[in-house]
Formats: structure tokens, C-alpha cells, sequence
């Protein structure tokens, strides 16, 4: 199936879903990249160097230091890269009921880091944002 642009679309069909495990965002040298990378969910190369998200068991066990805690939210929906607005509004729907999002889009999908406690709420506010379709 193709990527959808449509913002419409793409909002009436993200299914958001909430993954099981508690996640972290870690900050390593270059040189420690390799060691982690199986066990990494997403890794991105800055200046400062290298961040990492990994479960917090995973974390915990390297002694990884990390902020807060997180969980994820994947869009289920097939979003194309150049799609205009889904992160925006996933971004007010997640800001109407005050809960902070750090979105990282991949190939397929859009993945939303929501506090941990907040995890729930967000899984709410995500699929309240969703169009209602109208059957006429």
C-alpha cells in the first residue's frame, strides 16, 4: 500500500497504539554506538553526540544515564514523509490536554514519546482527534 498525504486520511486511519515497554533517551559517544545497537529502537547522530532510545530495563542494566521516562505511541497509519500537518496535529491534540510529545518519524510510521504517566491519556487525546466519518 502506498503512503497516504491526505490529512484527512491520514488522520481518520492512524489507529494509534501503545506499546508495552517503558522507553529512554540516552546520549553515547560515536564510539559506543556499536555496542548498543541491537538493543536500540532509534538512534540519532548530533554534535554532542549520539542519542539513543532504548527500553529503560536495557538502560538501566548498561548504567546508561537517561531523562525521563517514556512510552511510545505508534501511528499505525502508512504516512508519506512529505505528508503536511499530521505532526501538527498530533502536536495540539496532545497540547489541549497539556501532555509534552517528541515525535520521530521512520519509514512506515510516526512514533510519539509521551511522558510515562501521561501514556493513557495521550492514547485518548490521539484517537478523540481522529475525524468521525460520516455515513450519509
Amino acid at each position: 500500500m502506498a503512503a497516504i498525504v491526505d490529512l484527512h486520511v491520514l488522520l481518520s486511519e492512524m489507529r494509534p497504539a501503545l506499546r508495552e515497554a517503558d522507553y529512554v533517551y540516552c546520549c553515547v559517544s560515536p564510539e559506543d554506538i556499536a555496542k548498543h545497537l541491537s538493543s536500540t529502537l532509534c538512534i540519532f547522530r548530533e554534535e554532542q553526540g549520539v542519542t539513543l532510545i532504548v527500553e529503560r530495563s536495557y538502560a538501566q542494566k548498561e548504567a546508561l544515564a537517561f531523562g525521563p521516562v517514556m512510552r511510545c505511541i505508534t501511528l499505525s497509519v502508512h504516512s508519506a514523509l512529505e505528508a503536511v500537518g499530521l505532526t501538527a496535529a498530533v502536536s495540539a491534540a496532545l497540547t489541549r490536554h497539556g501532555i509534552s510529545a517528541n515525535v520521530v518519524a521512520a519509514y512506515h510510521h510516526d512514533h510519539i514519546f509521551v511522558p510515562a504517566g501521561d501514556a493513557e491519556r495521550a492514547l485518548l487525546a490521539l484517537k478523540e482527534a481522529a475525524p468521525v466519518s460520516s455515513s450519509t
